[in-house]
């Protein structure tokens, strides 16, 4: 199902992100990597939502150029956790196609 709210949409996508880490095994690796996957996915929204309270057009483009950033950032850390752990790739592969998607197209 495709979510056409991009808010909506971005909150789904952080909240993805947290049910992967969370199944993740307890190693010092995932523990670090998937605080950073937490972090930047859910700063992706948090700056969108700012870009949407905008105070001119310029602060549009700053938070929504930074929200971009860290869309590409939580793709950096999903490939990161793929790789280093037997996941279902099918289901790690979605989201990363998320993030770019959000990245690519949604965000200037």
């Amino acid at each position: 199902m495709k979510i056409y709210d991009l808010e909506e949409r971005i909150y789904v996508f952080a909240r993805a992100c947290r049910v992967l880490v969370k199944s993740l095994p307890k190693t010092i690796n995932n523990i670090e990597d998937g605080r950073q996957l937490i972090r930047s996915s859910g700063s992706t929204g948090a700056n969108y939502i700012e870009a949407n309270e905008k105070l001119g057009d310029k602060d549009f483009l700053m938070r929504a150029k930074i929200a971009k950033k860290e869309a590409k950032e939580s793709h950096y850390w999903l490939k990161l956790l793929s790789d280093m752990n037997s996941l279902s790739q099918e289901a790690i592969d979605e989201l990363k196609s998320e993030a770019l998607e959000i990245k690519k197209y949604y965000l200037p």
